[in-house]
């Protein structure tokens, strides 16, 4: 399996700090070897002030109390900075636990700096404390103090470029923190902002944007209703465009979100054609299965893709999780994809014979003959199927389907909003370049 990880794709693209869930994945899975995920574990771990967890790591990977003397000196000077940069903060942040002083703050950044200098004595340099107080924080693994103090900041901070790194880190705290909610609201925010400004190089904004969809990967695939969002970001254009260009590693990702969003989006057929052309730069089990079942037809081949997705899945620490159903129970995402992934080689087998022998299907499916009989039988009554199953002769006739033209004419017409939107977007951003030189 670790020909499919991509955690070397990935973690070039990530916070260090987002590193460390799929390096304790990683190993729990047992992968790699286990001495050299502790390795890597240390290597991060020396660019952060996480000092006393490297510390409990290199007595693991060394099987000894001892730790080296640096790692000891390094720990004296954690302790000391933090003291500093506390002493530094402590008049704004004295003002931001008193609930009444918090009231007087306003909207308006300019009142609230001139009020906290004039009333607090609060400047500036108090002011940049704060950021420097809350980055260390993070650095320390403090990401709850960190999300409270970056939050804090960015309602005073005048600086758009440091606003903007704050709110980086803020992302990153509420992921580390599991709160799946506000992280998306933070990924929302960060999204507008990378999507308005204006960059020094458009080269830097393609890679802001490969950054965020990889840090949305841990939003999108806990939150309930991810995997519809994920389609919604990584399928746009410019989006897509980046995914194509910079990491196409990625389309695992919103292949898998496809095969397991039951609506089934009128975009899945123009991402069957990415998935064609991108078939040379990357492709795994997931992309594969998409191939063999809409572009090459082969279901013998999609039936061994099958086999190899699930194991994918078992091993990818974003997709092993539990998705929502309906009924508010959460089941294996790997066993909607298997579902899902049988429908398709159904439906598309389908679409080419008419009628079918139940014993041929069942092997296409991977199901024994009853079962693929009983799996049908629940299409038919769910209305998932318009088919009649022949006990006697041991096949499956579907019924001739004439699509309504309005449908067609609607279907069509329905993605023409967002195309003119996406038109005009475009003329605008070319009109503001113009106008910049």
């Amino acid at each position: 399996m670790a020909n499919y990880d991509l955690t070397t794709r990935i973690a070039p693209n990530l916070d260090r700090h987002l590193v460390f869930p799929l390096l304790e994945f990683l190993q729990d899975r047992q992968i790699y070897d286990d001495d050299y995920i502790l390795k890597a574990k240390i290597e991060l771990l020396n660019k952060t002030n996480m000092v006393d967890y490297a510390m409990d790591i290199h007595k693991s990977l060394y099987h000894t109390e001892e730790v080296p003397q640096d790692m000891i000196e390094r720990r004296v000077e954690v302790v000391a900075r933090l003291k500093s940069l506390e002493e530094a903060a402590a008049p704004l942040v004295t003002f931001l636990q008193n609930a009444a002083a918090v009231q007087e703050l306003r909207a308006d950044k300019q009142f609230n700096l001139q009020m906290l200098n004039e009333k607090y004595q609060i400047g500036p340099a108090q002011i940049e404390a704060l950021y420097q107080y809350a980055k260390f924080q993070f650095e320390c693994g403090n990401y709850s103090g960190a999300a409270d103090y970056l939050y804090q900041y960015r309602a005073l901070c005048t600086n758009s470029e440091r606003s903007l790194s704050a709110l980086w880190g803020k992302l990153a705290a509420e992921i580390l923190m599991q709160n799946w909610d506000i992280a998306l609201e933070e990924l929302n925010r960060l999204k507008e902002i990378i999507d308005s400004k204006n960059f020094a190089s458009p080269l830097n904004q393609v890679q802001s944007r490969i950054w965020l969809m990889h840090w949305s990967l841990f939003i999108f695939f806990n939150h309930d209703n991810g995997r519809t969002l994920i389609i919604d970001l990584f399928n746009q254009d410019k989006y897509l465009n980046a995914i194509q260009t910079s990491a196409p590693h990625l389309l695992r990702y919103l292949a898998t979100a496809f095969v397991v969003n039951n609506r089934r989006r009128p975009q899945f057929r123009d991402f069957i054609k990415v998935i064609q052309q991108e078939q040379h730069s990357y492709k795994d089990p997931i992309t594969d299965f998409l191939a063999c079942v809409y572009v090459n037809y082969d279901f013998d081949g999609a039936q061994k893709k099958m086999r190899e997705c699930e194991e994918v899945i078992l091993n990818d620490p974003f997709l092993c999780k539990r998705v929502e159903e309906s009924n508010f129970s959460t089941v294996p995402l790997r066993d909607e994809f298997l579902e899902n992934a049988r429908l398709f080689i159904f439906e598309t087998y389908c679409r080419i014979h008419q009628c079918i022998n139940m014993g041929v299907l069942a092997e296409k499916l991977n199901l024994k003959y009853e079962e693929a009989e009983r799996w049908i039988v629940n299409l038919i009554r769910g209305s998932k199927l318009d088919a009649k199953i022949d006990s006697q002769t041991g096949t499956v006739t579907m019924e001739p389907n004439h699509p309504n033209v309005y449908e067609q004419l609607i279907d069509h017409t329905k993605a023409l909003n967002g195309r003119t939107y996406k038109l005009v977007s475009q003329l605008l951003e070319h009109a503001q370049a113009q106008a910049a030189r």
